[in-house]
């Protein structure tokens, strides 16, 4: 495949990607906007406490949606069809076995879970509703999020692009409906959140109704070393979703300590922004995938590193958007999300969002590499920067700073671990390289 073709290619699938994570992000960021309508500040904090375990749930799916994906594209470039159907089936296996356990944690844990992240008197109903029903969907996310994978790296970007934002339209128009006609709370909010992914799944069966896959569900058994395989390359996605639901616990128990419950929902504007904007990164290094590990099956080094080039030049260029639009907004989007005009909220949230994102740039650098070593199978520099991002680093650097400099420690502790994440990144890749050349 030559270079305008790869180019073309990188277009047509981090543009579709990039689409399709932002609707995935707005199905929290809609219950955000209409909880906030509709429930005011406690309502906000309720779902801020209870995101975390959304974020355990979506991150499990693409584990495994990610992990066996990437290592579908590499067997269907080395023609090794009857491994990429085993492959699908363990996945099957994986998806169901894990969505287990989290619908057992949801059916007689949630309460003990409810507490276990904070919530008090004020916020734990609603804040222990949500989680309940979440855990119970989680079969429905994890499957999606599998089913997602394998479509786009079967060479149908477009169509899960339209499954992705098929399943967040539908869940801002349940939400406004549940919410507000039927005024159903937060049990609305997020039985439209939980009913998204089942739209989705619906819009992507064509894809083999119609006999258009190159990946089967077979008769056979739960294979080890496939598991390994999808776990070990997978991990890195995980941590990437998980560690925003680990940042957000860490800030809230953090906010919770400096500014209370209203400190808590600013904060929820701030992680729900932020969300998004990991969803846009997330979007580019998922479309890159699928063209790097085939470029990597077919050992065209020279293609994979310019692909990689090609997607931190759009990440530059986002993150630039995405500060401007955040520096010279932050008024304006604050009160969005502030139905009820709390100044406290308000001036928490304004300042926060100038200092949180200065780590955008950092950000998208940290999650397109760790992405590259995950597409060319080494899993072990993409271990190291996701378990970075997510516990080594940011909760230390978060306790230390909020302690030394109190809520304007804690915005800086994000862009300040990402920093240093990306510096080590860099180390990494350069070191990549050097051993590519020598080879």
């Amino acid at each position: 495949m030559g270079r305008n073709k790869y180019f073309q290619e990188f277009i047509k699938y981090s543009t579709l990607n990039v689409l399709g994570m932002i609707g995935l992000s707005c199905y929290i960021l809609a219950d955000t906007f209409f909880i906030s309508k509709g429930l005011g500040a406690n309502g906000l904090t309720a779902l801020n406490l209870a995101i975390p375990i959304y974020s355990f749930i979506h991150g499990s799916g693409l584990m495994l949606g990610m992990g066996s994906a990437t290592k579908y594209s590499i067997l269907k470039s080395q023609k090794e069809y009857h491994k990429t159907n085993i492959i699908f089936t363990n996945t099957i296996y994986l998806a169901l076995i894990i969505s287990s356990v989290f619908v057992l944690i949801g059916i007689f844990l949630s309460r003990t879970l409810t507490t276990a992240i904070g919530a008090d008197t004020v916020v734990f109903g609603m804040t222990n509703t949500y989680l309940k029903v979440i855990l119970l969907f989680a079969p429905f996310f994890i499957m999606n999020d599998v089913l997602i994978c394998f479509v786009r790296n079967d060479g149908n970007p477009k169509l899960s692009m339209y499954a992705m934002l098929g399943g967040s339209i539908s869940n801002v128009i349940l939400d406004y409906i549940f919410i507000f006609p039927f005024k159903m709370g937060i049990f609305g909010a997020v039985f439209a959140t939980g009913f998204a992914p089942i739209i989705s799944m619906m819009i992507l069966s064509p894809h083999w109704l119609k006999k258009k896959n190159e990946f089967h569900f077979i008769k056979s058994k739960l294979n080890l070393f496939m598991t390994q395989t999808t776990l070990s390359l997978g991990f890195p996605s995980l941590i990437t979703e998980v560690s925003s639901g680990i940042v957000i616990i860490v800030f809230n128990t953090i906010i919770l300590n400096l500014a209370g419950n209203v400190g808590v929902a600013a904060y929820g504007v701030i992680a729900n922004l932020s969300l998004v904007v990991v969803a846009i990164y997330t979007g580019i290094a998922q479309g890159i995938q699928p063209l790097i590990s085939k470029a990597f099956g077919y050992n065209d080094t020279k293609n994979v590193k310019r692909i990689l080039h090609y997607a931190l030049i759009m990440m530059f260029a986002i993150s630039c958007i995405v500060y401007f639009v955040i520096f010279f907004f932050t008024d304006p989007i604050s009160r969005i999300f502030n139905s009820e005009n709390n100044l406290q909220l308000q001036e928490i949230a304004t300042i926060g969002l100038k200092l949180y994102f200065i780590a955008a740039l950092f950000v998208g650098f940290n999650v397109i590499i760790s992405m590259f070593f995950t597409s060319t199978e080494k899993a072990i520099p993409a271990h190291i920067i996701s378990l970075l991002r997510g516990l080594l680093l940011i909760i230390p650097i978060a306790f230390l700073f909020s302690s030394i400099w109190g809520i304007t420690g804690a915005w800086l502790s994000f862009p300040a671990t990402e920093i240093i994440v990306t510096i080590l990144g860099l180390l990494l890749y350069f070191k990549f390289n050097k051993i590519n050349t020598l080879q």
